[in-house]
C-alpha cells in the first residue's frame, strides 16, 4: 500500500514512516521543513518526499495521487506560537486539515488518521479527560485542532471518508529536537542539563501531564489505520497517568546524576494546569495499550 504522511520529516510522523516502510509499505512524505529534518527520513527506495505546505491545496492534491491511506501529522505544533500567530496556525493546523481531507475524498482514499490534542480539553477540573466531555479550547492552536476533528467527523459522515481522530497527550522519544521552540518539555530539560545549564520551569512545577513514549504511539496509528471499529471516531492516546513536571524534572536528573536545580518563571499564557488521560476507548477500538513505562521510555530516550 502506499501511504502519505504529511510531516513526515518531523518526530512523530518519521516513526510512523520506519513503522509503514519495515511493514513493507511505500510511503510519500509532504513537509515544508519549518521543523522537519531531511536527516528524520528514511533512506529508502520506498520513499518519496514533496517538499511543501499542507496549507496549499494545490500541493496536497499534487501529494494525495494513488494514495491509499493518510497519517496526517503537520501542524505547528507549539502553543506560543499559535498564541502570537493565529492566523498561521489556522492556515496550517484547520485549512491545512481541511485540505486533506478534501484532497483525500476526491482521491479515494480509504481512510485519514488525523493528530488531535489534548490541549482541546483545556484546564476543566475533571481528570481523567474523556472524549465526550466538555471541552474548553484555551489556545488557537487547540481551536484549529478542535475545528479539525470536527471536521474530520463530517467528511465521514457526508462523503464516507473513514477518519480517526487521536488526541495525543504529552508524546516523547527520540528526534524531539531540543533547540525548537515546538519540542517537548522532557527533550529541552535533557538538552540543557546536558550543556550544564539550569532547566527553567514556568509556574509552579506543580502543573501535571500524561506522557506516552513514541513507540505506542506509532502502534496506536496503526491499529487506528485498520481497525474497523475506529472510523469516525476521537480516541485518546495516552499512558493513563500523570507526573508533575517537578517530578519529571527531578526523575531526569537523578537519572543523569545532576542536582535539581531548576528556575522558575511566570506560567505562558494558554499553558494548562492539569492533564491525564482517559484511555478507555483506545483500548476498546484500537485494542491498544501503552507498553513503555515513563521511566523506560526515558532511558530509551537518552540512550538513543
Amino acid at each position: 500500500m502506499l501511504y502519505l504522511v504529511t510531516g513526515g520529516a518531523g518526530f512523530i510522523g518519521s516513526h510512523i514512516c520506519d513503522r509503514l516502510l519495515a511493514d513493507g509499505h511505500r510511503v510519500r512524505i509532504l513537509d515544508d521543513f519549518s521543523t522537519g529534518k531531511h536527516e528524520n527520513i528514511p533512506d529508502a527506495a520506498d520513499v518519496e518526499v514533496i517538499e511543501g505546505s499542507v496549507g496549499d491545496y494545490d500541493t496536497v492534491r499534487t501529494a494525495m495521487k494513488a494514495v491509499d491511506n493518510v497519517f496526517h501529522k503537520a501542524a505547528i505544533a507549539s502553543v506560543p506560537e499559535t498564541v502570537d500567530n493565529p492566523l498561521t496556525s489556522e492556515r496550517v493546523n484547520y485549512r491545512g486539515t481541511l485540505n486533506v481531507l478534501e484532497a483525500a475524498r476526491h482521491a479515494a482514499v480509504q481512510r485519514v488518521m488525523f493528530a488531535c490534542s489534548a490541549a482541546v480539553y483545556g484546564d476543566l477540573p475533571e481528570l481523567p479527560k474523556q472524549e465526550a466531555m466538555t471541552v474548553k479550547p484555551l489556545s488557537p492552536y487547540a481551536v484549529d485542532k478542535l475545528a479539525s476533528e470536527h471536521a474530520c467527523q463530517v467528511y465521514t459522515r457526508l462523503y464516507g471518508l473513514e477518519t480517526v481522530s487521536l488526541r495525543y497527550f504529552n508524546v516523547f522519544g527520540p528526534r524531539q529536537d531540543p533547540s525548537s521552540p515546538y519540542s517537548g518539555v522532557i527533550s529541552i530539560f535533557s538538552d540543557l542539563l546536558n550543556q550544564g545549564k539550569q532547566p527553567t520551569i514556568y509556574g509552579d512545577g506543580e502543573q501535571t501531564r500524561d506522557f506516552v513514549y513514541v513507540s505506542d504511539v506509532v502502534e496506536a496509528n496503526i491499529r487506528a489505520s485498520s481497525s474497523p471499529a475506529a472510523a469516525g471516531r476521537t480516541i485518546n492516546i495516552a499512558n493513563g497517568g500523570k507526573l508533575s513536571i517537578n517530578e519529571l524534572l527531578m526523575m531526569i536528573c537523578n537519572i543523569k546524576g545532576i542536582p535539581f536545580e531548576p528556575r522558575y518563571q511566570p506560567a505562558r499564557q494558554g499553558d494548562i494546569k492539569h492533564s491525564r488521560a482517559d484511555i478507555s476507548a483506545a483500548r476498546e477500538y484500537l485494542d491498544w495499550e501503552p507498553v513503555v513505562g515513563f521511566e523506560d521510555g526515558l532511558r530509551k530516550l537518552f540512550e538513543s
